[in-house]
């Protein structure tokens, strides 16, 4: 064994290759987390100055008399949901004028034949009995519909936008250029200024069609023991760094390639393809606080079916049509799983969307082979169906295969100051953005919550296990995925489950 070992020690053209695998793996982790550092910053940044010009705004009586101003149908699927009363009462108090805004509740049928045993009434029940006690404009606002059969929540959205449910609400006059179609979950809490944020940049001749706004699962924050806490926050950063800075960061490349196509347009003309290879990025898509054009969803067949999450899949074929989504600056609260089973859970069914996705953008892949889409599939089969079930282990075991190599190698002065420094920045940047810099500006954001949640780390101890505890979520996060990929090894499919909200209601 002894001779296997130092045989093995001794292949110097094996430990070569691995020194350079690591140095480039964590080169690329302390640039990712730079990049993430730098998402967070101008999603704050893009939050702020929305809300500093909150005055400018359309008020609601000139959007009432304004013929031009968006209809908004904001839907709501809910399955099970003892607690959805806070969330209409929020969409129904918008600054927004109650003619043009209808809040639509999607439950199932299967539900109110066999409710929860614990509910003390079906959530489409609950739903009317919180509509019977608004007053008689508020409660034309409301409407709750039913889906038959089974199906998820996909599904249950694309039965509340058949015509049978649009047209009595909109007055039968349904121009599917001036509706617009908003999406928040029964947990939601929305900031009342949304609508007239969307009416005012659609006046300004933006020619969005679809918006994603800002969330943050901090919605109860109070309830959360100690890591829960630390993970709302790390996943409220997903959403600020790369979602939200994503879109803000694409719109100002592809605006930039556009002025240099219109300067020099046989230049643009060829640089197109390496453009949309290398520096376009896919959108992603929430599933709430998402706001769409009808006509826009329509043609695309509704909400997409094929996969676990409909979201993510919505923002790879508004993509792949050519629709670039506008980043949105109004904050919306949702919960977080209040346990880690149901955050190990939440993690699988997103997973599962993941895989299903590929399948989605293979499709568009062979129907239209261009270089965009090409590099959507690519990226997203290594950087989410490869890199999201082994990041938790690669990482840290090439940070140390890094430092342990560099002594090897210590004879090359360069390459040992390399193996050395990439590591231990990684690891700093680990704690610093992580740790630090996520919780300070997700702090930063609390005076614009449209609920009070105190999230400020107000104890030693819980200073500590905020920064040193950052990377649980992570690793919650692969457990998910590697729930799903065992459940496929083993029985060939996965049965993703949604958020239990009954045992908090």
């Amino acid at each position: 064994m002894d001779a296997i070992w130092a045989w093995f020690w001794g292949t110097g053209w094996f430990w070569f290759a691995m020194f350079w695998v690591a140095l480039v793996v964590n080169g690329r982790a302390a640039f990712k987390l730079l990049l993430d550092w730098k998402g967070m910053l101008t999603t704050c940044r893009f939050v702020e100055r929305a809300y500093a010009t909150l005055d400018t705004l359309p008020d609601e009586a000139a959007l009432e008399h304004d013929p031009a101003a968006p209809v908004f149908v904001h839907l709501v699927p809910a399955w099970q949901e003892p607690g959805i009363a806070p969330t209409l009462r929020a969409l129904l108090g918008s600054r927004y004028p109650h003619t043009k805004l209808h809040v639509v509740v999607a439950t199932r049928a299967v539900e109110e034949r066999s409710p929860h045993p614990t509910m003390e009434a079906p959530t489409a029940e609950l739903a009317r009995r919180f509509r019977d006690g608004l007053p008689p404009w508020q409660q034309k606002m409301l409407s709750i519909v039913a889906m038959p059969g089974e199906g998820r929540k996909a599904h249950q959205l694309n039965w509340a936008l058949r015509p049978e449910v649009l047209q009595p609400l909109l007055g039968g006059q349904v121009d599917p250029t001036r509706v617009w179609i908003g999406l928040s979950d029964a947990d939601s809490i929305p900031d009342p200024n949304v609508y007239r944020w969307i009416a005012a940049d659609l006046r300004r001749g933006s020619g969005r069609l679809a918006y994603q706004g800002v969330t943050l699962s901090l919605a109860n924050f109070g309830r959360l023991e100690v890591r829960g806490r630390v993970c709302a926050v790390q996943q409220s950063s997903i959403f600020i760094r790369v979602s939200i800075a994503r879109l803000i960061n694409e719109r100002r490349r592809v605006d930039a390639f556009a002025r240099l196509a219109a300067r020099a347009p046989r230049v643009g003309r060829l640089l197109r393809p390496l453009f949309e290879l290398c520096f376009r990025r896919s959108q992603i898509c929430l599933g709430h606080n998402q706001f769409a054009r009808l006509d826009t969803l329509q043609s695309l067949g509704g909400f997409p079916t094929s996969g676990a999450t409909e979201d993510s899949t919505l923002g790879y074929a508004l993509g792949a049509r050519g629709v670039l989504m506008g980043a949105m600056p109004m904050l919306e609260l949702v919960d977080m799983p209040e346990t880690t089973a149901g955050m190990i859970r939440q993690n699988a069914r997103w997973y599962k969307g993941v895989l299903d996705d590929v399948r989605f953008l293979r499709d568009t892949w062979r129907a239209r082979p261009s270089p965009y889409n090409v590099a959507q599939l690519s990226r997203h089969v290594g950087n989410k169906v490869v890199e999201w079930p082994i990041a938790a282990v690669v990482y840290p075991v090439l940070g140390f295969l890094g430092w342990h190599l560099a002594y090897r190698f210590s004879d090359h002065p360069v390459w040992f100051a390399l193996g050395i420094t990439f590591p231990t920045i990684s690891l700093a940047l680990t704690v610093w953005v992580g740790g630090i810099a996520t919780q300070n500006l997700i702090e930063s954001l609390t005076p614009y919550f449209p609920r009070r949640v105190d999230i400020a780390r107000t104890t030693l101890k819980a200073k500590f296990w905020g920064i040193f505890r950052c990377q649980t979520y992570w690793l919650l996060a692969t457990r998910g995925a590697w729930r799903v990929l065992w459940a496929l090894a083993r029985r060939g499919r996965f049965e993703p489950t949604k958020t239990d909200r009954v045992a908090r209601g």
